[in-house]
């Protein structure tokens, strides 16, 4: 067989024929950890931003499930909702990809999404507030709080037993107290983060630390994930937002433990009514049957709200959006795809936005690779 059956280059193609610099779709349609498009479903639109306005305003607990099929918008939904929040310094945002097998598998994922350096960050905070109060310092924030310790300034054990005891009175959790703590402690931080991630560390490491409880199960996730939020709180934080994608893979589980996941969230939102807001992205069947079965998890729940398909307004705008990302100057124009072969790729995808924004990334190669001025409905019956 001949090498020359295969050509592979590194030249860009060239789509300034239709003044944009790059081809804005994606070729693998999955969501932006940023994403910079949303557009169509202003209702959708509507009950995220009203979740989290409630949040953000009063500081009171509301939560969200977003139901839609595959391919509709869950997922690009949850991160455009935690683009907008997560630059704040008044909220903590975590992003869980799927369930996973119970409770503690969603609270992993969480601590895992906070990171070691923000979590670190905020024992530092919580020093500075100690220290301000208890000693001769006046520390304003993490970074001022790390510089006093580490020259000397401020001895940690002018404030950590002090700390710790407020810590505990906070979350009534000592051992979690002292976990947050012994990030700041170089010898022992490491372990700290594992206990505080639910990854499990040995008894020796647990004992260096003081810390007497494995936090291995589902109401030990509850208990630390609360005293978390709680230590925000006293912190001047406005609270916290968990987005929970993919959640119909609790219908993977077990009856026992799917039973077990939903208890242990209605118990988080119970011991919540402030600080926290949780958005679930669910398949509607999957969402449909948790409504049938759990009443007394989907009662806490309260709003769910439906992605539907895309119509003809949604794939002009959605299109126009997309291309203006990578155009020298913003309009709302849809070229070089005309309004009937939107029309085509609308009916091919059945308005599923995954298979649209892939379809019209293939169109608009092909389009260039044959130098076309525009893309017709032909062109992409042919094509495609």
């Amino acid at each position: 067989m001949s090498n020359d059956a295969f050509t592979i280059t590194d030249t860009e193609r060239d789509y300034s024929m239709y003044d944009i610099e790059a081809n804005p779709f994606p070729y693998s349609p999955v969501p932006d950890e940023d994403p910079e498009v949303y557009c169509g479903q202003d209702h959708v639109a509507e009950a995220v931003s009203d979740t989290v306005s409630t949040l953000l305003g009063s500081g009171k607990s509301k939560h969200l499930v977003i139901t839609g099929k595959y391919g509709n918008g869950k997922s690009h939904t949850l991160k455009y909702a935690r683009s907008l929040v997560r630059d704040r310094d008044d909220v903590l945002v975590g992003y869980v990809a799927q369930p996973g097998e119970g409770f503690l598998d969603i609270y992993h994922e969480f601590m895992y999404d906070v990171g070691f350096d923000r979590l670190q960050e905020i024992a530092y905070e919580f020093l500075a507030a100690v220290a301000r109060e208890e000693i001769d310092a006046n520390p304003m924030g993490a970074n001022a709080m790390e510089e006093l310790i580490d020259s000397g300034d401020v001895l940690l054990s002018e404030i950590v037993p002090t700390a710790i005891q407020r810590l505990s009175d906070i979350t009534k959790f000592a051992d979690f107290a002292r976990a947050i703590v012994h990030m700041v402690y170089e010898d022992t931080n490491l372990y700290a983060w594992q206990w505080l991630t639910a990854e499990g560390i040995r008894y020796e490491q647990r004992k260096e630390m003081e810390i007497h409880s494995a936090l291995d199960d589902d109401t030990m996730g509850v208990r630390a994930f609360t005293s978390f939020k709680n230590l925000l709180l006293e912190l001047g934080y406005t609270g916290v937002f968990v987005f929970i994608d993919e959640f119909e893979a609790i219908a993977r589980l077990s009856n026992k433990d799917k039973q077990a996941t939903l208890n242990s969230i209605r118990h988080l939102m119970d011991q919540n009514s402030s600080g926290l807001s949780i958005l679930f992205g669910c398949a509607p069947e999957v969402w449909q049957d948790v409504m049938s079965e759990y009443h007394a998890f989907s009662e806490r729940i309260g709003n769910e709200v439906a992605l539907k398909p895309l119509t003809d307004d949604h794939i002009r705008e959605l299109v126009a959006n997309y291309l203006d990302t990578t155009r020298n100057n913003r309009s709302t124009s849809i070229t070089p795809f005309t309004q009937d072969s939107l029309s085509v790729i609308l009916q091919m995808s059945q308005g599923n936005i995954r298979q649209v924004l892939s379809t019209c990334s293939q169109a608009l190669d092909a389009a260039v690779e044959d130098g076309r001025e525009s893309i017709d409905a032909e062109f992409v019956q042919e094509t495609l």
